[in-house]
Order: structure tokens, then sequence, then C-alpha cells
């Protein structure tokens, strides 16, 4: 059995190798849970704006039942009022004097405006009845349209995760034995940097800013020294930014770091 190397015995060389290769494997895994993390806010998204349709219609449905209770309780009122009239002008005949019939006549004539009044009510609710029952229609058509579409994203966005959840493993597992061959305090600096920088970037390369005309830091791109560049090439300590406390590496040790490849 192989006697594990202590990550104490390393060089700087293959310390700062095993660092940039950690940083691609752990901007690898960020960029996985970037994806991961879009996907499901937006089938949430797609749900809730479901349950705010069915929320809609649930109150549709009350508003054209009210409508139809009240139209039924007009119709009813407007039988009474007709019956109440009948039964008044049978009353009529048989008055003996025009006081009386004048107080019947003005019930009648209350039991018939009773009945306008009725009948306006009844053609309101019949027109909001209308209304309500084509925008239930719309909106259960908005609901099936919306449920398929979720449906597609839901299984669009299993097929990614599933997929994405074994190449995050793999990565996982390699980010692991990277980690193994990095000292506690160097790793413990690395994954600071890592946490309280926005891109994720603790370990970048010199880049060349071809506007600017020098050679700047990869993670803040403020203008590195010509000494400093020559301290980085030379692998022999550990050099962070003196803007950004990023850790420094040369493009040709990049070069030379194992690429992340994941079907």
């Amino acid at each position: 059995m192989a006697r594990r190397i202590d990550p104490s015995d390393l060089s700087v060389e293959e310390k700062l190798k095993a660092l940039y290769e950690l940083q691609l494997v752990d901007t690898k895994i960020d960029s996985l849970r970037v994806l991961q993390g879009e996907l499901p806010q937006e089938v949430k998204d797609m749900a809730d704006e479901i349950e705010g349709l069915q929320t809609r219609l649930s109150n549709i449905e009350t508003d054209i039942k009210q409508c139809e209770m009240r139209i039924s309780a007009m119709r009813v009122k407007i039988d009474m009022a007709k019956a109440n009239i009948a039964k008044l002008k049978e009353q009529q005949d048989n008055v003996r004097n025009n006081r009386e019939y004048d107080a019947l006549s003005k019930e009648i004539e209350f039991n018939e405006l009773d009945i306008e009044l009725s009948q306006k009510r009844i053609s309101e609710n019949t027109e909001t009845l209308e209304r309500k029952t084509a925008e239930k229609s719309r909106t259960i058509h908005e609901i099936e349209e919306r449920t398929s579409d979720l449906n597609q994203k839901r299984a669009e966005l299993d097929d990614i995760l599933a997929e994405t959840k074994e190449q995050t493993e793999t990565l996982m597992i390699r980010a692991g034995k990277l980690e193994g061959n990095i000292e506690d305090r160097l790793l413990a600096a690395f994954k600071r940097l890592r946490k309280n920088a926005r891109n994720g970037l603790a370990v970048v390369t010199i880049v060349h800013d071809d506007v600017r005309k020098f050679d700047a830091c990869g993670g803040c791109h403020n203008r590195i020294p010509a000494q400093r560049q020559l301290d980085i090439r030379l692998r022999k300590k550990i050099i962070p930014c003196e803007y950004c406390g990023r850790i420094l590496v040369d493009p040709q040790l990049a070069a030379e770091a194992r690429p992340v490849r994941i079907r």
C-alpha cells in the first residue's frame, strides 16, 4: 500500500498546481450548482403562478354561484310580487270605498316597482354572470397551458438534475482528493478567499490587459509589478494579489494543470 504524501512535504510549485486545479474543479461545481439553482426556481415560479390562477378560478366560481343565487332570489321575488298583485286586484273588486281602493292601488304599484327593480337586478347579474363565465373559460384554458408548460419544464429539470448530480458527485470526489494534497492552513485560506470573492475565484492567473497594455491580476484586474510577476513565475513562494488577496499563478503553470473534463 502506497504511503500517503504529507501535503507539507510538497514543493511550492506542487502546492500551487493543486490549488489551481482545485479552483478549476470548484468553479465547475459552482457552474453546475448555478444551473441547478435557476431551474428549480423557474419551476417554483411557474407552480406559484398556476396556484394563483387556481385561486382566481375558485374566486370566479364563487362569484358565478353568487350571481346565480341572486338571479334565482330575484325571480322568486318577482313571482311573489306577481302573486301579490293578483291578490290585491282581486281585493279591489270587493272594496267598500275609494280609500280602500287607493290603498290597494298603492300596494299594487309598490309590487310593480319591486318587479321592475328585481328585473333590473336580474339583468345586471346576468351580464356579470356572462362576463364571469367567459373569464372562467379563459382562466381554465390558461391553467391548462401553464400546467403543460410546467410539466415540460419539470421533465427538463429532472433530466438536468440527474445529469448534473452525477457530474457534481464526480467533481466532489476529485476535489476531495485535491484537498488531501493541500495543507490545512493553506486550504483554510483558499476556502476563505472563495467565500469572500464574488465570483468564487481564490486562485487566478496573470492576464494581459490589452487595453491598458500591462499584465494584471485575473481576479481584480489591477496591475502586477514586473518584479512581482517574476517572483510568481519562479514558483518559490505563494504570492497573493496585493489588492484583492487572491493567490496568483503564472499562465504556464495554469497550462500545465490538469483540466476539468466532464462528459
